[in-house]
């Protein structure tokens, strides 16, 4: 069990925390962003988002507010010798990092020596910042282990900030995508049952949050390429070499859905985008085998790639803007559960026979993208990822916000950030994938 930061008690949240303007100024990011590290799913049976979530975000908070009274942290330098069997005052300084957080034993915090409790420590502290459980310290977790508690403070508030304004209902069964996470949950009766890796939007076309329902999963899927992708990836490559359609085994249709000829078409003109280009089902196909539908307003989906080589890189943050899923017909299969005579072999045949083929769900299942980059789970662990897209600088929007889920926030004696009435250059982004 992963040993962590002890929560305050629920009967001290009626202290009050001010999570405004001058607050997020204090203690806003660094403009340089660490390099990205490399995503390792957690092995919990605990949810990333549940309806305790909020809560404990919050309880987070005083506990993180009341480290950072108490000074914080101390930095580690850049140049600490920091291995196994090392000896000297750097040590002693990990020692008391770690002490602070708990992930080393407030009897153990003595000492010069890089030991085996040390190591795990160090491991334990990794698997809270999703990093690769090494037991040793190199660039990434020494990053990790200098960012400094304010900045801490400010993911938890900008993570409790977004979810006050989402409006999901919580089921039996429910899918939950935390994008800087780069993973996906299947959750049944409050356990998760499958974790998934998934890589999601790149910066420059990130991944939007929202809830909606699982409804279909396609397979053999065609891809129509939406007209961003069309404009931005297409039609430059069809300008230079209109024979790249054929090699992608993609279709040029017009206004009427009539294929037309790729080579009599002036894709230099302002007409191009007039035409709709459609890839064909197979192994060259961008959504791969099987798409997971699920409508929505960003026309976003979760889907197969035939580019899997992608799931082993650090970074995965590749998409553009849809979420690839790592062993998608593990996932659909578990989706598929109530539907009689769609299991993993009939899937899998399904998809052998080659034939574009729609599977509703006999009962729709709720599905949630979040952008969490500090939670707490059940088990009192807090967990932080990089701030991927840039959102923790940003205030939330607050012209949608349920009155119900910021009520339950500010139960915990918060005022929540999104309280600045600054207009905010936030947007919204609507992009598929392309790869």
């Amino acid at each position: 069990m992963t040993q962590a930061i002890r929560l305050v008690p629920s009967t001290l949240l009626a202290a009050t925390i001010f999570v405004g303007p001058a607050f997020a100024q204090a203690v806003a990011p660094a403009k340089a962003k660490p390099p990205a590290a490399k995503i390792v799913m957690s092995q919990s049976p605990n949810p990333t988002f549940d309806e305790g979530t909020i809560q404990r975000i919050a309880e987070a908070m005083l506990s993180y507010t009341a480290l950072e009274v108490q000074g914080g942290w101390p930095v580690l330098p850049p140049s600490a010798k920091l291995a196994t069997g090392s000896k000297g005052p750097d040590v002693v300084l990990l020692r008391q990092r770690l002490a602070i957080t708990e992930e080393l034993a407030a009897d153990k915090v003595d000492g010069d020596v890089y030991d085996d409790a040390l190591a795990a420590a160090v491991r334990r502290f990794q698997a809270r910042h999703g990093l690769e459980e090494t037991g040793s310290i190199g660039p990434k977790t020494l990053a990790a282990l200098n960012v400094p508690v304010g900045k801490r403070l400010r993911q938890l508030a900008a993570s409790l900030d977004r979810l006050s304004v989402l409006d999901f209902r919580f089921g039996q069964r429910y899918v939950v995508v935390n994008l800087p996470a780069a993973f996906a949950e299947a959750v049944d009766g409050d356990t998760v049952v499958r974790r998934h890796v998934v890589q999601v939007g790149r910066p420059e076309r990130p991944s939007p949050t929202l809830t909606t329902h699982v409804t279909t999963v396609n397979l053999n899927p065609t891809w129509t390429v939406p007209l961003g992708i069309l404009k931005k990836d297409v039609i430059p490559k069809m300008r230079k070499d209109p024979g790249y359609a054929a090699r992608m085994h993609m279709r040029v249709l017009d206004g009427a859905g009539h294929e037309v000829d790729p080579h009599a078409v002036d894709w230099s003109s302002d007409r191009a985008p007039n035409f709709t280009i459609r890839q064909d089902s197979g192994t060259w196909n961008a959504l791969g085998a099987l798409r997971i539908d699920m409508p929505n307003p960003h026309s976003v989906y979760m889907h197969d790639t035939n580019h899997k080589e992608l799931f082993s890189a650090d970074y995965r943050f590749q998409s553009s803007g849809c979420t690839r899923v790592e062993d998608p017909r593990a996932l659909a299969t578990w989706l598929l559960a109530d539907n009689p005579g769609w299991g993993r072999r009939e899937i899998d045949a399904g998809i052998a026979k080659g034939e574009r083929t729609d599977i509703r769900l006999a009962h729709k299942v709720p599905v949630a993208w979040v952008y969490l980059t500090g939670w707490a789970t059940r088990d009192g662990t807090i967990h932080f990822r990089d701030d991927v897209y840039g959102h923790d600088e940003k205030p939330a929007l607050v012209a949608d916000m349920r009155p119900q889920v910021a009520s339950a926030a500010r139960a915990s004696g918060f005022v929540l950030q999104s309280a600045d009435t600054r207009p905010s250059d936030a947007r919204q982004v609507s992009y598929l994938d392309n790869q």
